[in-house]
């Protein structure tokens, strides 16, 4: 593994997917993860806000050498917590909060507009508007996780979507997108809106991070709403262990990415 690949998978820029967790640790030996190098990690108070993270005392630095700092002491609490359960050498698949702050300090920061117009657009082709028409019991399950979202977005967004039968694309109303930007464009911090983002793009739907971030629906009800497909195949077809691995690595980012918006937005 080259630095390049070691830093792409502690902090992608938004623009940048980053590797399976799991994939990235399977390609990759201990012994070419960087050794843990200090002994003690910690939180402090940051002279610009936050709570620095704290190397044996000295602040540590994101991939573009910016202070490495969490928005609040609860975050810095789970950031320092994250280094310090880190043994022989540092692993980027152990520390998705690490991941998500860097993102959030090197890439959101300086493109919040962008980012905001990113899960934007996941709204205008969002999973919970695309149905199966059978089976039976697949129809069911996506209407008992999907239709409270929707219930959500029309009645505290103001935001009414078109369901569509398959996957033939539907143009979705000027006014429900407008609706979902004028929500996200709330969030101004921008560890709060990496949270959102990385919530979106792990789900596949907009609209379940939105319910999630108003606390409509907790991380596990969010997440299993994002899954309602992959787990009706699991019930008929038996479950895969390599997709179960998969699935579990991306929903300790997805839990990651909730808690921090909660522990940012207060919620």
């Amino acid at each position: 593994m080259t630095d390049d690949d070691f830093w792409r998978d502690l902090a992608p820029r938004p623009d940048e997917a980053r590797r399976d967790p799991r994939e990235a640790a399977r390609a990759t030996s201990a012994p070419q993860l960087p050794k843990r190098f200090y002994a003690r990690a910690t939180s402090a108070p940051a002279a610009g806000g936050g709570f620095a993270l704290l190397l044996d005392g000295r602040a540590a630095r994101t991939p573009a050498k910016r202070p490495l700092v969490a928005p609040n002491a609860a975050a810095g609490a789970d950031l320092a917590a994250e280094w310090e359960a880190q043994e022989s050498v540092v692993d980027p698949a152990r520390m998705p909060l690490t991941r998500l702050l860097n993102s959030a300090i090197d890439g959101v920061a300086d493109k919040m507009d962008e980012v905001a117009a990113e899960i934007v657009r996941y709204a205008g082709s969002d999973l919970v508007c695309y149905r199966a028409g059978e089976p039976e019991r697949l129809v069911e399950a996506q209407a008992a996780a999907w239709d409270p979202v929707l219930d959500f977005a029309r009645e505290r967004l103001g935001a009414r979507f078109v369901l569509a039968q398959g996957v033939m694309f539907v143009d979705q109303p000027p006014a429900a997108l407008e609706a979902v930007a004028a929500r996200v464009s709330r969030e101004r911090e921008p560890a709060a809106l990496a949270a959102l983002h990385v919530a979106t793009t792990l789900s596949g739907s907009a609209l379940i991070a939105l319910a999630l971030a108003e606390g409509v629906l907790d991380a596990d009800a969010a997440w299993e709403a994002a899954h309602v497909d992959e787990l009706h195949q699991e019930r008929i077809w038996g479950e895969d262990a390599l997709a179960r691995a998969r699935r579990d690595a991306r929903a300790a980012d997805f839990r990651t990415a909730a808690r921090l918006y909660r522990q940012v937005s207060g919620g």
